[in-house]
């Protein structure tokens, strides 16, 4: 797995794209071996930052075709939810729109396999240019989204407006509403979703592997 581009002869490579440090720690210590191109690309936070990274990314090179991941850590919006559960986007929606996922039942199931006894939440991962809380979070669980991040909405519209590719986002819960970041236990939460996140990887290569089969 590399840090920053370097050429591969084999097909489109892969881009994940996460907003932290702790988040390119936990996906890069949780390699197991990817085949071919696996770029794991540290945005910063906000979606500004984010559209500039992958936007300067996929510019050229070998990237400009890669299939990208939007990945890390978000707020659960769902009762019930707890840090350590997962979350596969069907869409990410933003201040521009909303971005449909690629084959989301595909990863849905690999993800499944990869961190087994998870619980996996399917549905739309909702967009925000700040950290969400209290009334914040019912308002926007009410407009049906079951999740909340600053950069995936932003990471995905940008990869396609670069050009057409699979688009994804996978998170890892670390603040729920009954489990907000501000609450003790803040701490083993945390750890619970490096460990999820470092554990979900092989399923982005899974994914990504499926994409580039030919269809018949």
């Amino acid at each position: 797995m590399h840090d920053s581009p370097e050429p591969s002869g084999s097909a489109a490579p892969l881009l994940i794209a996460c907003a932290l440090g702790i988040e390119k720690l936990a996906l890069r210590s949780g390699d197991r071996g990817a085949r071919g191109q696996v770029t794991v690309l540290r945005t910063g936070m906000g979606p500004d930052n984010a559209e500039r990274a992958v936007l300067g990314a996929l510019a050229g090179g070998p990237l400009r075709d890669a299939a990208v991941v939007a990945s890390g850590f978000c707020a659960g919006l769902a009762p019930g939810m707890h840090p350590g559960d997962l979350v596969v986007a069907d869409e990410t929606r933003g201040a521009a729109g909303a971005t449909v996922c690629t084959s989301t039942e595909l990863l849905v199931k690999a993800v499944a396999r990869a961190v087994p006894g998870r619980t996996v939440h399917t549905g739309p991962l909702t967009g925000s240019d700040h950290v969400v809380r209290g009334h914040e979070r019912a308002e926007l669980r009410a407009t049906g989204a079951i999740a909340v991040d600053m950069e995936s909405a932003a990471t995905l519209r940008s990869a396609l407006s670069a050009g057409p590719r699979p688009v994804a986002a996978v998170r890892v819960v670390v603040d729920a509403p009954e489990h907000e970041l501000v609450r003790i236990g803040t701490v083993r939460g945390g750890i619970s979703a490096f460990r999820v996140l470092r554990a979900v990887l092989p399923a982005f290569y899974e994914w990504h592997r499926s994409l580039l089969l030919p269809r018949r």
